[in-house]
């Protein structure tokens, strides 16, 4: 028995909650991993999960255990990449969370190109709009849009995020166009809830900074629901650039006080400080810079 593969094997388990789960993300089989968890048990003589019929939880010894074999694992994981290094060869898991539109598609995008240079590396792609706790939930990496909030996690800009303040022809036909953003105080507006502060848009006119309240009939935590609210006519919308990039292009959304700055979101990519960047994850959020740059 390598109790190596039975501390991964739990790690697995801990993380997703699930022996079928672990076994997918190790690619292993569901009973090979409860075998590993067993063994481990067994060797410790102790309980680490309460086991039922519908659900895996980690028992009080279990959240100790876990705490203290994960940065063992972790060193291990780092001998095999310095070995890889030198090898100037990567493979292995990488772990990342995303934003689902963003995850979806341009995130998507970037990775095959990573994956088709470096073919033994595996990546699990998790897309959420919510906020995931990265070291409880075992990612590596987290790719996400926005003015950060206070954390403890290390970030690395990637690039600029453009907001784009736009609306449909037939919207604009209907209610009129505003002729400054202070006007949009008498507009539908459509509320992307994921910044801070999601009522009020900020702009710059030279050296003098605007804050505009809107409100609208329309809130959402995702901007591609946001945008396609705005493409049906239903009011004004303050987007990334990236989600809206091809209706702009298509003429089937319009980009309003073109003369005025919007707020700039960045695109970051978040690590926990004490994890070791494994050769691959480096590698990764390098290529990421220069792509998204780039692009």
């Amino acid at each position: 028995m390598d109790t190596i593969d039975t501390m991964r094997a739990f790690m697995a388990v801990a993380h997703e909650g699930s022996f079928t789960a672990a076994g997918r993300r190790l690619g292993l089989s569901t009973r090979l991993v409860s075998k590993y968890v067993a063994q481990l048990e067994a060797k410790l003589s102790t309980q680490l999960f309460n086991r039922t019929t519908r659900s895996v939880s980690l028992t009080d010894v279990g959240i100790a255990y876990l705490e203290r074999c994960r940065p063992i694992v972790e060193q291990i994981d780092e001998l095999e990449d310095l070995v890889q290094e030198r090898q100037s060869a990567l493979a292995g898991p990488i772990r990342i969370t995303a934003p689902t539109g963003f995850g979806s598609i341009n995130l998507t995008q970037a990775l095959a190109l990573f994956l088709r240079a470096h073919p033994k590396v595996d990546i699990d792609l998790k897309l959420s709009d919510s906020r995931v706790a990265l070291v409880e939930e075992g990612f590596d990496l987290a790719i996400r849009i926005g003015v950060l909030r206070d954390s403890t996690l290390i970030a690395r800009k990637l690039s600029d995020m453009p907001l784009i303040v736009c609306a449909s022809p037939d919207y604009l036909a209907e209610r009129g166009r505003p002729g400054d953003p202070m006007a949009l105080a008498t507009h539908n507006c459509l509320i992307d809830e994921n910044p801070a502060d999601a009522t009020a848009w900020r702009f710059r006119a030279g050296t003098r900074d605007i804050a505009v309240k809107v409100a609208g009939m329309f809130h959402a935590n995702a901007p591609a629901a946001i945008a396609n609210m705005a493409i049906a006519g239903l009011g004004i919308a303050r987007c990334p650039h990236y989600v809206i990039a091809r209706s702009l292009e298509e003429g089937t959304l319009e980009h309003l006080f073109q003369d005025y700055e919007t707020e700039n979101f960045g695109l970051y990519a978040l690590y926990p400080p004490n994890r070791h960047l494994t050769a691959r994850v480096r590698a990764l959020i390098d290529f990421l810079a220069q792509h998204f740059r780039s692009g």
